[in-house]
């Protein structure tokens, strides 16, 4: 831990407004603030490390909002990050969670594992299974896509790069298809696309965990699947995020970096539609590109694009946070399923994977279900001329 990093904090409180589990439970040691003055005692040895500081540390999303907030520049990220590390090296946690953990890290960050989970999770949401599993079946969605892009994409007209495209683990298996859109945006807006089969996990999530290990062997592997490739797009922010801040061995850009100077080679046909746009954590604030996607989406004809109220507070994803922080998880989940459907949209968009599966759950639980894109398959069927109805007619929900 970095005392350094712990002083630059003058607890002020600017933070707490936007701390979605102060907001919840409005105790001080479930605040940014509280966390680092737990951070602190621990390092003068007043504290130690505890299954109820675990727990404080353990309710933190990592969503950054008090990042974005802070006018001290506190890099609330790495400190949490580092705490979290510290944690899984030197707190034995309770023997089921110890084994969820385990299990869970098994399965998610490799393909044909998730795959095979999925598929079993409505036996799973029949059968009475353990407290600690019941999440995992409940969020687990139905829909499916093995949709992978081609292996290049070759650019439409004069080619401007060479990109290589994160397929990721979760996106890939739950959301190939928005894959499969981006390598089709991106070529149309002129880079040679490249998404080499060989890629897996980018380690986000065991990071976001505190497995720090287990997370730099994920890029190392990642750095050896696109040797050759300069720069990575990636589609899901959290994995963007996530790499970005792990010294990997080429650049990385957020799909909206890589389309901002750029206009398609090919005519956007109108798209009449009312999309709520609700921005994922990690691109408005780990990656500080706050409603990134606002002005790409705008440049669709007929598309109208929403943003719900209360935009800086997280939906209640973050990682693994949905299955290990449930109750937590639900409420805010549910705070901004109802943001959504204030706006009388259509459908809903978000840029990360996590986002779209937790909100979607959410709408469900109220009768709601909306369809749910990831904003570049809107721009992908306005590219290919695809009606509005037919969109939502094959969407997610």
């Amino acid at each position: 831990m970095n005392r350094e990093l712990i002083n630059d904090c003058v607890h002020c409180g600017f933070c707490l407004p936007t701390c979605p589990t102060y907001r919840l439970w409005g105790q001080e040691m479930d605040s940014p603030r509280g966390r680092i003055h737990l951070m602190e005692a621990r390092l003068d040895g007043t504290v130690a490390l505890n299954r109820t500081v675990v727990e404080h540390f353990d309710r933190c999303l990592g969503c950054m909002a008090c990042v974005s907030s802070c006018p001290s520049g506190v890099q609330y990220d790495r400190l949490i990050e580092l705490t979290r590390e510290r944690v899984e090296e030197d707190y034995v946690r309770p023997r089921a969670d110890r084994a969820l953990r385990t299990a869970m890290f098994a399965v998610l960050p490799y393909r044909r594992r998730l795959r095979a989970a999925l598929a079993l999770a409505p036996l799973g949401r029949a059968l009475p299974l353990p407290s600690k599993l019941r999440p995992l079946a409940a969020l687990a969605p139905s829909w499916r896509s093995k949709e992978w892009p081609p292996a290049v994409v070759p650019a439409r007209g004069e080619a401007v790069a060479r990109v290589g495209l994160l397929a990721g683990c979760v996106q890939s298996v739950v959301f190939g298809s928005v894959n499969a859109s981006t390598a089709r945006v991106l070529g149309a807006h002129g880079f040679e696309v490249v998404t080499p089969r060989a890629q897996g996990c980018c380690g986000a999530l065991s990071v976001h965990a505190g497995r720090s290990e287990e997370g730099r062997r994920f890029v190392r592997a990642l750095g050896d699947a696109f040797a050759g490739v300069e720069t990575v797009v990636v589609n899901a922010s959290g994995c963007g995020s996530h790499l970005k801040d792990a010294g990997s061995r080429f650049a990385v850009q957020d799909v909206t970096e890589a389309l901002a100077d750029r206009v398609p080679t090919t005519t956007l046909h109108p798209l009449e539609l009312t999309v709520a746009y609700q921005d994922s954590c990690h691109l408005r604030h780990a990656q500080q590109l706050p409603a990134a996607w606002r002005p790409v989406l705008e440049r669709i004809p007929g598309l109208r694009v929403l943003e719900p109220a209360e935009q800086d507070i997280c939906c209640g994803s973050a990682g693994i946070y949905n299955i290990v922080q449930p109750q937590a998880a639900r409420e805010l989940g549910d705070g901004r399923a109802a943001r959504v459907l204030e706006t009388g949209a259509d459908a809903y968009a978000s840029a990360n994977p996590g986002c779209l599966i937790q909100i979607s759950a959410a709408l469900r639980r109220v009768g709601r279900p909306l369809a749910a894109f990831h904003p570049v398959e809107l721009l992908d069927a306005s590219l290919r001329g695809v009606r509005a109805d037919a969109l939502l007619a094959r969407a997610r929900r």
